[in-house]
C-alpha cells in the first residue's frame, strides 16, 4: 500500500526492512522448533518439576524454568510448551493450575526482558540500535530477575489458599518420545549460541547458523520443523518496517518529532509509562516500532 500511494519507492520498501531482525527471528523459530520437535523441552521440564515436592517449590521452579527459558529463547513459545506441561502435572497431582499458569505467563515475560532474544521487541531494539548482546543484559538481567521473584511474591500472596498447606508431592510428567541423539545436538547448539552472543558474534548471523546446524539431521523430517516456523509473523515484521517508514517520511515532519520532547518524553519515567501504555493499545512490536523515529530526538 505504501508503495501504491506513492509513500515510498520500491527500494526505499525493501531498505527499510530490518534483515537483521527478520533473520534473528526466523533462526530463533528453527532453533525453538528443533527443541520442541527433539522432545527436549519436555524432558526439561519433566526433571525440573519432578524434583518439586510442595506446592510452593512447583511455583519457584515453573516461575525459574520459564524464566530461564524465556530469557534466551523466543518467550511466545515458551509459553506454549510449558503450558499443557503444568496443566498435565496439576491435574495428575489434584492442584488449582491457575496459580501455576498465571506463575507460566508472566515469568516468561520477565524472563525474556533479560536478553535480546528473549522477545521480538527486544530483537527489534536491538537490531536498532546497534547495542551489543552483554550490554543488553547487563542492563536488563537484574530487572528480569527482580520480576521473576516478584511473580513468585505476588502469586504466593494472591493464591494463598493454594499454598497454605503443607502437602507432599509427587509430580510425575508424561515426557514423550524424545530423540536423545537430537536432543543433545539442541543442547550443544544452543550452548554454542549463548557464548556466541556474549562473545559479540552478530545475534542474527549465530541464530540463522545455529538453525542450519540443526536442520541437518536424518531423525527429524525438515517439514515437522518448517510447520513450527511462524510465516505470518515474520511477513508482517516485514510489512510493519515498511509502513512505520512510509509514515516517517510523509507524516512526521521535523516539528511533530520535537514535539516528544515538549511532552517531557525525555524523562525516562515517563517514556517508560508512554510505552506501556501504548504497547497494551497496539501492541509490543508496532509499538517499539512507532516510537523509533522519535527516539533520536529525546537524548
Amino acid at each position: 500500500a505504501m508503495i501504491a500511494i506513492g509513500a515510498l519507492s520500491l527500494e526505499d520498501a525493501y531498505r527499510a526492512i530490518s534483515f537483521d531482525t527478520i533473520t534473528l527471528l526466523l533462526g530463533m523459530m528453527i532453533v525453538v522448533a528443533h527443541l520442541k520437535v527433539s522432545g527436549a523441552f519436555r524432558a526439561l521440564g519433566a526433571v525440573a518439576i519432578e524434583h518439586a515436592h510442595a506446592p510452593f517449590m512447583l511455583l519457584v521452579m515453573v516461575t525459574l524454568l520459564t524464566g530461564v527459558l524465556s530469557a534466551f529463547l523466543v518467550n511466545d513459545a515458551i509459553c506454549l510448551v510449558m503450558a499443557p506441561i503444568v496443566v498435565h502435572v496439576t491435574r495428575v497431582i489434584n492442584r488449582n493450575p491457575v496459580p501455576y499458569l498465571i506463575a507460566t505467563a508472566t515469568a516468561s515475560n520477565c524472563g525474556s526482558v533479560a536478553t535480546i532474544t528473549g522477545n521480538p521487541q527486544n530483537m527489534v531494539i536491538g537490531a536498532l540500535s546497534g547495542i551489543s548482546y552483554p550490554a543488553f543484559s547487563a542492563a536488563l538481567a537484574p530487572v528480569a530477575l527482580f520480576g521473576l521473584v516478584a511473580v513468585v511474591v505476588i502469586v504466593r500472596i494472591v493464591y494463598r489458599a493454594e499454598f497454605a498447606r503443607k502437602v507432599e508431592l509427587s509430580p510425575e510428567v508424561y515426557r514423550g518420545r524424545m530423540l536423545p541423539g537430537q536432543v543433545l545436538k539442541a543442547v550443544v547448539v544452543c550452548i554454542g549460541l549463548a557464548i556466541a552472543f556474549f562473545a559479540g558474534v552478530p545475534v542474527a548471523k549465530a541464530a540463522l547458523i545455529g538453525g542450519a546446524i540443526l536442520l541437518v539431521t536424518r531423525a527429524i523430517k525438515p517439514a515437522r520443523i518448517y510447520r513450527e516456523i511462524d510465516g505470518p509473523l515474520l511477513f508482517m515484521f516485514a510489512g510493519l518496517f515498511i509502513v512505520v517508514a512510509g509514515a516517517e517520511k510523509t507524516l512526521l515532519t521535523p516539528d511533530i518529532i520535537a514535539s516528544a520532547k515538549n511532552l517531557g518524553l525525555d524523562d525516562v519515567w515517563r517514556l517508560s509509562g508512554f510505552t506501556a501504555v501504548l504497547s497494551n493499545i497496539m501492541s509490543n512490536v508496532p509499538a517499539v516500532l512507532a516510537l523509533r523515529p522519535f527516539i533520536p530526538g529525546l537524548e
